[in-house]
């Protein structure tokens, strides 16, 4: 199927942008500039024709709506740009324009910015969302938003282009923010948001196509393929269904393979970090037929070795999950319970889901109730509500 202008337009307004910020700085400006740029493209493109170098037109034409509002201060810059032309800019190497979208995403991620006001002006300035749906994404009103972008913006002006190797972990931690999000909404009435999961990914692509010998960003790209491969069997009537009860012939076995390979191909050259390792659990999830034919025994060895480099009060769950499955539920639960004085999971309902599962899985059926009602309490997404509402009532 031939790219449209509209997608063709989506591609390339990251790219653009990317380069006039690192020509000029000035964010803001620059994307007003590039947002006149792309209405220009939809309306000149459909009728006089796609221009051979679309990148370098459209670097083109922002470049001179910046000189228009520049004209006083920037004329030489406006001679330069008329007299070079939308064909002869050179600009339209794909190398560099590449280069300038993964500059732009890096600086999305300033380290001035808070976690939401990066993964915000991600979504913004390189995933082409509108305002409006990312307030949409996350359940604020749009003007609540566009306040938190404008500030991220006025914070990082004048910044410059950070170095990329220094910046990567925080970039991979946006995306697998964004990611974790879109496939697991926290809040509202819908289970997934897949916009926002299929963002993540087309950039976390991009990011391991420029950086293919960083481990860890394979490592995230596998891990959101191999998890977004279960997404058309995690819902039925809108309800949420677990892994366990999912028609495994729904999966997308394209997306396994593709993960899988990435998994192999990295695994052997280095030290494993959290996301390979994440990825790794994953692909031996999604090669199972069924539940019971899992590989426990190897997702809790590498469970216990995620929970040694990258300790967090999440992977001791999954952690206690596999270790019930090995070892018995009593295990399980006596690894759960050295969470319940961290701080870190104190009234998260997934620590009473959890605890609810396994003791469900020791015959415990009263005492899980009561766990599965308190999860109900705690959380805020409505499709997990009702399926822990669902087995109070089951039980």
């Amino acid at each position: 199927m031939s790219e449209t202008t509209e997608d063709l337009l989506r591609r390339l307004a990251p790219q653009v942008l990317g380069t006039l910020v690192r020509r000029h700085g000035q964010f803001e400006a620059c994307e007003d500039a590039v947002q006149e740029a792309l209405l220009a493209a939809s309306v000149q493109w459909p009728e006089e024709g796609v221009p051979s170098r679309p990148a370098g037109w459209l670097v083109t034409v922002a470049g001179r709506r910046l000189t228009d509002h520049w004209r006083s201060e920037a004329a030489r810059r406006e001679r330069e740009l008329a007299a070079a032309g939308p064909e002869a800019v050179p600009e339209d190497d794909p190398a560099r324009h590449v280069d300038d979208t993964l500059r732009l995403l890096f600086l999305c991620c300033h380290p001035k910015l808070s976690p939401p006001s990066q993964v915000a002006l991600t979504l913004r300035a390189v995933g082409g969302l509108t305002t409006a749906q990312i307030a949409r994404a996350f359940l604020v009103p749009e003007a609540t938003m566009a306040q938190r972008i404008s500030r991220a913006k006025q914070m990082i002006k004048g910044a410059g282009f950070p170095d990329g190797a220094e910046r990567l972990p925080a970039v991979l931690q946006v995306l697998y923010l964004i990611f974790n999000e879109g496939y697991t909404a926290t809040s509202g009435p819908d289970l997934q948001r897949t916009d926002l999961a299929a963002e993540a990914i087309r950039l976390a692509r991009e990011v391991h196509r420029l950086a293919p010998e960083e481990g860890e960003a394979a490592g995230l790209l596998a891990l959101m393929l191999l998890t977004d491969a279960r997404r058309a069997a995690r819902s039925a009537d809108g309800l949420l269904v677990p892994l366990a009860e999912q028609d495994r012939s729904l999966w997308d076995r394209g997306r396994i393979e593709e993960g899988v390979r990435l998994v192999t191909r990295t695994l052997p050259n280095g030290p494993a970090g959290p996301y390979l390792l994440q990825a790794a659990i994953a692909a031996v999830h999604d090669e199972a037929p069924s539940t019971e034919e899992t590989d426990w025994a190897e997702v809790l060895i590498l469970y216990k070795i995620l929970d040694r480099i990258a300790p967090n009060p999440m992977v001791t769950l999954n952690r206690a999950v596999a270790t019930a499955m090995v070892h018995g539920p009593a295990e399980g639960l006596a690894l759960l319970a050295t969470l319940d004085g961290d701080k870190r999971i104190a009234g998260h309902y997934r620590l009473d889901a959890v605890r609810g599962h396994l003791l469900d899985l020791s015959g415990e059926h009263d005492r899980a109730r009561e766990h599965y009602r308190r999860a109900a309490r705690l959380t805020l997404s409505l499709p997990e509500r009702e399926y822990l509402l669902r087995l109070t009532r089951e039980r």
